[in-house]
């Protein structure tokens, strides 16, 4: 889903909200102003089981938004602040969208990189067996051909290394389980989501929300990371009657000491303490993003540079060793 888009929908939904328009008629206008896809196909099966007399939060339920989102719009229904909530959610998912629109971003050199490193020692290995397949065999020494042949199975060791590196980046961006784990692994992409992490916690609280609800829907969120696992241990504790925030994350491998001193000093306000460590993640993560993005494009310039010496090396070194053995034949006693 479109972040970006979704965060100005859900401005001029609330906006239309606060104007008197009722809901079933603002989603309705707000769909023939939509480009079709997959959030205008949401929006409008869930403007027509409204108008059909289902309740806004039996009618969420079957529909393919995200979660949090779905249980943000029951909390609005419920408090009866639907606008004042869905202005909170477009902040949310516009702060998402603008960070890893960043995210994405970074990923365009190293994959860009890739890609032409893959394309051109691929071609490079072609020319390279081409020019050993060229040797007189009838003409050179054995110890050459077998030279030859040697070189050859070597040309492919960078390809096949290209290879197997764009393997493995199109495997992650394919799985979603393997994007989910990563992200919590690599630099930039952990603050990020880190940030992500205390602004829906933050937003699950400021509404009179509870902790152990809290806890349980973002382990949802979380499923198949190592946050996940970790927040499956929190809310564990917190169970077990561990309500002090220290108590409760001790032993936090995934949630490094800063986040989780920004939450324990908020005492009651657990949900500033959130807001606060979203804020300073948020932050950190757009500072690293720009160093990175400073330090890519030279860094791929210099690696594209290296791996085309690497490749034409090869070929050279093949030249070489025909002219040689083809003047070594000619100086031959044979040759006389």
């Amino acid at each position: 889903m479109n972040y970006d888009e979704f965060a100005f929908f859900n401005q001029q939904l609330a906006a239309m909200l606060r104007d008197g328009i009722p809901l079933e008629g603002a989603l309705r206008q707000l769909c023939a102003q939509m480009q079709h896809g997959p959030l205008r196909v949401e929006i409008e099966s869930l403007e027509a089981d409204l108008a059909k007399g289902v309740p806004l939060a039996d009618a969420v339920k079957s529909r393919k938004l995200p979660e949090l989102y779905a249980q943000m719009l029951r909390v609005g229904v419920q408090s009866n602040d639907l606008p004042g909530v869905l202005v909170t959610l477009a902040d949310y998912y516009h702060r998402a969208s603008s960070i890893w629109a960043r995210l994405r971003g970074l990923m365009i050199y190293p994959l860009i990189v890739l890609v032409v490193s893959l394309a051109l020692s691929v071609l490079m290995a072609f020319i390279y067996n081409g020019l050993v397949k060229e040797f007189p065999k009838d003409e050179l020494d054995w110890l050459i051909q077998n030279r030859g042949q040697q070189m050859m199975m070597q040309s492919w060791f960078l390809p096949s290394l290209f290879a197997l590196a764009t393997a493995f980046v199109l495997i992650a961006l394919a799985l979603p389980n393997v994007r989910r784990a990563l992200r919590w692994r690599l630099p930039a992409f952990r603050e990020a989501s880190l940030s992500q992490f205390a602004s829906s916690a933050a937003l699950l609280l400021r509404n009179g929300g509870n902790l152990n609800n809290a806890l349980g829907l973002l382990r949802q969120l979380e499923s198949g990371t190592p946050a996940g696992a970790e927040l499956g241990r929190w809310q564990s504790r917190l169970g077990e009657g561990h309500a002090r925030f220290a108590d409760m994350t001790a032993n936090a491998k995934v949630f490094p000491p800063l986040f989780l001193w920004l939450v324990q000093e908020s005492g009651e306000d657990m949900e500033g303490g959130f807001k606060q460590a979203a804020e300073i993640y948020h932050a950190r993560a757009v500072h690293r993003i720009e160093m990175l993005l400073y330090a890519a494009l030279p860094v791929s310039v210099v690696l594209l540079g290296v791996m085309i010496v690497g490749q034409f090396f090869p070929v050279l070194r093949v030249l070489t060793t025909l002219l040689g053995s083809l003047g070594d034949v000619g100086n031959s006693p044979g040759s006389q």
